[in-house]
């Protein structure tokens, strides 16, 4: 790592400095910033992390965060979000180290004080990101054995989110609303089929991932092509599933303010077709 001159102590593991090729970077390493002043010179055998933050609103909204954490679970929290980057493929969105942080700290305090954190949409937005979701899951441990704080399952759901935003580059708000719509599709199925579906089973797994990647096609404008020998069939052999796809397809419609298309009804009702067969 090139010569970094400090810009400000944030507390005593963390720092604000200069890199002569990043710009403006946060560097994290122990006791990095005790007794630092403006202008001292950082050595790369001192920097355990670095990571930059190029949004000047970043910038200023974790300069006005981290000071106020206790420095344990600073140094969790880091620890954290740092064995995220390093397994992900892609580069994660700068606004983890934020949004997270931010989520993280708001969880562990709700948890130290006796809250419950509660979950609706954790079933299906696990079965949505299975690779985030052991990312979180590789989270709450490292929080847990750090701080002595253990977050509770529901509590993976929401860090999955936050991962999925960050590594897929959208607003985390749009991820949300997303996985709320799958949930809300899947309650619509159950009640119309009058069942509840097996969460573990691998046609309920192939169901909520097709729901998912039919709103983002839907989102995208992206068209499939009907099959149209295959759409009577199904419409001849399968009318309640069809007509069951349809209503999910209005409800789509409506929530994301989209057109859907025809030919999601053939796929949707193949999908529902094979959990029809449970009853």
């Amino acid at each position: 790592m090139a010569a970094i001159t400090i810009v400000k102590a944030l507390n005593n593991n963390v720092v604000m400095a200069e890199h002569p090729d990043e710009g403006e970077v946060i560097v994290i390493g122990k006791g990095i910033g005790f007794n630092r002043k403006e202008g001292d010179s950082l050595s790369a055998a001192q920097a355990e992390k670095l990571f930059v933050l190029k949004n000047e609103k970043e910038q200023e909204q974790y300069k006005k965060l981290l000071p106020q954490i206790d420095e344990a679970w600073q140094s969790a929290i880091i620890e954290a979000i740092g064995h995220i980057s390093e397994r992900v493929s892609g580069k994660l969105n700068e606004h983890i180290h934020i949004g997270l942080t931010d989520h993280l700290l708001l969880a562990m305090e709700r948890v130290r004080s006796g809250h419950t954190i509660v979950n609706p949409f954790l079933t299906e937005t696990v079965t949505l990101y299975p690779f985030e979701q052991g990312l979180a899951k590789d989270a709450v441990e490292i929080i847990g054995e750090k701080t002595g704080i253990y977050l509770p399952k529901d509590e993976i759901g929401f860090i999955t989110l936050h991962i999925h935003s960050a590594l897929m580059n959208k607003e985390l708000g749009e991820v949300n609303r997303h996985s709320q719509l799958v949930t809300k599709l899947i309650h619509f199925i159950e009640s119309d089929f009058e069942l509840e579906l097996d969460k573990e089973s691998l046609d309920y797994m192939r169901l909520v991932r097709h729901l998912r990647f039919t709103i983002e096609r839907v989102v995208q404008g992206e068209k499939v092509q009907e099959p149209e020998k295959i759409a009577q069939l199904l419409k001849y052999e399968y009318p309640l599933c069809y007509n069951l796809a349809w209503k999910l397809i209005k409800v789509m419609q409506e929530f994301l303010k989209k057109k859907v298309y025809d030919a999601e009804a053939v796929y949707l009702t193949m999908h529902l077709q094979r959990l029809k067969k449970y009853e």
